[in-house]
């Protein structure tokens, strides 16, 4: 019936508009099955989107967000280093309630639980899924005294206990600001430049998958049978027919929606985050979270760390990561929520070099309120990293999203973070079982997981290239501690 089967009297044909984070991903689930899967990409290659810090379990436990949604996210988030462990930085995530916060860290006992129960649990059902650690040692409560024995004692070169992760910001951060006690949670860190080099990678080494970079869908239309899909590739117009569309679009999705007049109530945010170096510091950290009410002017602030001293800044306050009016819905006359056509400027021509400065240096004013030092020794180290995201619904908190239907045979990938594209891959392969496009054998093939394609020294290489193409350090390409220094 198709070549997923083996048993071909027609040939299923996939088409993906965008190579985000969710086409890439789907893309590449589908192409391991065998199909015939294209992937139109606008840009020169793929996953180039809002920033990404990490894999979005419960390290940074958000507390805007339900305690479902983060069991959700865990799962999701073990799926996301299964398919692509050479994306991931190995390292915890400290979470700290500053004392000028409303919360206190007692409130998120529970939900540690919940999220340390239901890891064992999963390693229960799949030793495979042991790869945030020993779930032990899931997370671990440091109270005052314990970090101020901590300040005591060196710097570690290669950190491998929590005890050692710990260390620098014992001697670093201003803990008279806290309260204690603070969370050190296994949520590691997730490489956007590394992702997408994984991703590119697998898919080129797969014959029945057709990458298309650098090229801009005009016009889609649906007729009885099949989907017609016009795009320019340099300059040129060509007209591919699929039988099966998958909208990837991100922010844009709304566009391919409106090209077919499928409704669709979205949001779209506009959010960036910043990169800075520590000039004299390479010590490898954790990643840090300082929680605070987003949007006002202590909104959290989070401390993401990359080898040779660089660190990527958020700061949730309308003057750094957030933007007034950056937030925007779709209406009753088209799915695509319509940013403010400053934000499209950025997204397509960049950033003013006085902007890049004076927002860069906010982020790290806003950081140093927890590490003095840091207002001393950053510097703003290139452009931000940058990006609109859709968000489903009218919920803005929403964080565990995946995919959702128009008839039989177009799907919309809705996520929001990162670590939900393999479960979205599976719900569309379940959709192509469900009209009888493959057969059910394929949703056990896809939970196999074949193994990857590539190297990760193939993946050093490509997304050192990657972030030079995209003027940014090659630093940014690498992890400070990879799945060969956990072997």
């Amino acid at each position: 019936m198709n070549c997923a089967t083996g048993s071909a009297s027609k040939t299923v044909r996939i088409g993906i508009v965008g190579g985000g984070v969710a086409g890439a991903t789907v893309a590449l689930c589908l192409g391991k099955l065998g199909l015939d899967v294209t992937l139109i990409e606008k840009g020169p290659s793929l996953v180039n989107g809002p920033p990404i810090c990490h894999l979005h379990a419960g390290g940074n436990l958000y507390r805007e967000i339900s305690d479902e949604q983060c069991i959700t996210l865990l799962r999701e988030s073990i799926e996301l280093v299964r398919l692509y462990p050479h994306a991931v930085d190995y390292r915890p995530t400290v979470v700290a309630t500053p004392k000028s916060d409303k919360g206190e860290p007692q409130a998120l006992f529970a939900r540690l639980h919940k999220l340390q129960n239901e890891y064992q649990h999963l390693i229960d059902e799949d030793s495979q899924n042991r790869v945030l650690g020993s779930p032990e040692n899931y997370f671990k409560l440091f109270s005052r005294e314990q970090i101020e024995v901590l300040k005591t004692q060196q710097i570690v070169a290669k950190p491998s206990t929590l005890n050692e992760w710990i260390i620098p910001f014992a001697h670093h951060v201003e803990l008279s600001q806290l309260k204690f006690p603070v969370i050190m949670v296994q949520e590691y860190g997730l490489n956007l430049f590394r992702l997408a080099a994984s991703a590119e990678l697998s898919l080129k080494k797969l014959p029945n998958c057709s990458l298309k970079t650098e090229c801009q869908v005009t016009t889609l239309q649906s007729h009885a049978n099949n989907w017609q899909v016009e795009y320019l590739n340099n300059d040129q117009t060509e007209i591919t027919e699929f039988d099966f569309i998958i909208n990837a679009a991100g922010f844009r999705s709304g566009l391919v929606d409106d090209m077919l007049g499928f409704p669709r109530h979205r949001l779209v945010e506009f959010k960036a985050a910043y990169v800075t170096k520590w000039q004299g510091n390479n010590q490898i950290w954790p990643e840090v979270v300082f929680f605070g009410e987003r949007g006002t002017p202590n909104g959290m602030a989070q401390f993401t760390p990359y080898p040779d001293g660089y660190f990527q800044l958020h700061g949730m306050t309308e003057s750094i990561t957030l933007f007034e009016k950056g937030l925007v819905k779709s209406s009753k006359n088209s799915a695509q929520p319509q940013l403010q056509p400053h934000f499209i400027n950025k997204i397509d021509k960049g950033w003013t070099e006085l902007e890049i400065t004076s927002r860069t240096q906010g982020a790290i004013n806003h950081l140093s309120r927890f590490i003095p030092e840091y207002a001393l020794h950053a510097t703003v180290s290139a452009k931000p990293l940058f990006g609109a995201q859709q968000i489903p619904g009218d919920d803005a908190d929403l964080r565990a999203a995946g995919v959702s239907f128009v008839g039989e045979r177009y799907a919309r990938c809705e996520i929001v973070k990162a670590s939900s594209a393999p479960n979205v891959a599976l719900q569309i392969i379940k959709q192509l079982v469900s009209i009888g496009y493959i057969d059910k054998l394929a949703i056990n093939r896809f939970l196999e997981r074949p193994s990857l394609l590539i190297t990760e020294a193939d993946v050093d290489d490509y997304a050192q290239k990657l972030c030079e193409m995209r003027d940014y350090p090659t630093s940014l390409a690498r992890c400070n501690i990879t799945k060969k220094d956990q072997l």
